[in-house]
């Protein structure tokens, strides 16, 4: 039998539930960068999810050098296994619409965004501010729309691979596995991120008030503590959304600081989705070439 394409030589003890072996770098990088992953995703702020569009990079960089181990492009070569492959390219191909959502969703909230900051600054008043921020409210209706299709999705995706079997009795099937662990973790991300890009239509209880206490000067204590909870981009749809329910203009100063905050927090994220958008793009066209040779 082939030596595996993750391990440098054989083994006799039990295997790893992820990956055939430990001993060789590349299963050690994939393994880790799995783990690392699993372990970051019970958080949904900015800062979380840009740390794991950053392991899903490593992620990725690990899973190109493991495609370029010719054991494995023998594993997936094997006309046995074609079906399984196809799969594997047909999710890949889910996955880079679900990011083009994601992208094309960054880029039209950062727009309305900038847009709403250039009539602020021109302080055209307020009947033509309320107009403008209404715009920006129904254009976001309009991406949530668009990523609840792609949510959806990916949910069915989610619950094919959850019916899928994770194992290594073979090393070819160990292949086939490990491809697939990294195909479901990247579609979590990809949840965490199209969801907190989304946020929430509805105001809820908590950022009332933040909102308030950030309108009437309260503690600043109280507004950090929120801050470090809060989705940046839920908080400047929150204060728009405020700002028409109350019809007080006094604050502009404020809302202006939270689409500034948004703005930064978007380009974040939409540098870190570019950097893995890259990657999927590499390691689908890899794939690819390995079924036609």
């Amino acid at each position: 039998m082939a030596t595996s394409p993750l391990n440098d030589q054989p083994s006799s003890h039990a295997r790893s539930n992820s990956l055939p072996s430990r001993k060789h770098p590349i299963s050690s990088q994939i393994d880790e960068n799995l783990n690392r992953l699993r372990a970051s995703q019970s958080a949904s702020t900015s800062s979380s999810i840009g740390h794991q569009l950053n392991c899903l990079q490593d992620l990725y960089d690990s899973v190109d050098m493991l495609l370029q181990l010719p054991l494995a492009q023998q594993a997936l070569a094997q006309e046995q296994q074609r079906k399984s492959v196809e799969q594997l390219l047909d999710g890949s191909l889910m996955l880079l619409d679900v990011c083009g959502t994601a992208k094309d969703a960054l880029l039209q909230t950062k727009e309305c965004t900038q847009e709403l900051q250039s009539v602020l600054r021109r302080r055209r008043g307020v009947e033509g501010l309320a107009d403008e921020v209404r715009k920006y409210l129904t254009s976001r209706k309009a991406v949530r729309k668009a990523i609840c299709k792609s949510l959806k999705n990916l949910k069915h995706m989610e619950n094919r691979l959850s019916s899928s079997s994770f194992n290594n009795d073979d090393e070819t099937i160990a292949m086939i596995s490990t491809l697939k662990q990294v195909e479901a973790v990247t579609i979590r991300v990809l949840e965490s991120l199209l969801s907190f890009i989304s946020g929430t239509e509805a105001e809820s209880k908590s950022s009332r008030w933040f909102l308030v206490s950030k309108f009437m000067h309260q503690k600043k204590v109280i507004c950090e503590e929120e801050e470090q909870r809060a989705n940046e981009i839920e908080t400047a749809d929150a204060t728009l959304r405020y700002l028409i329910k109350s019809g007080n203009m006094k604050h502009v100063e404020n809302v202006q600081n939270e689409l500034q905050s948004s703005e930064m927090c978007i380009q974040d994220l939409d540098e870190g989705l570019e950097s893995f958008f890259r990657r999927l793009i590499k390691a689908r066209v890899t794939v690819l070439n390995i079924l036609n040779c």
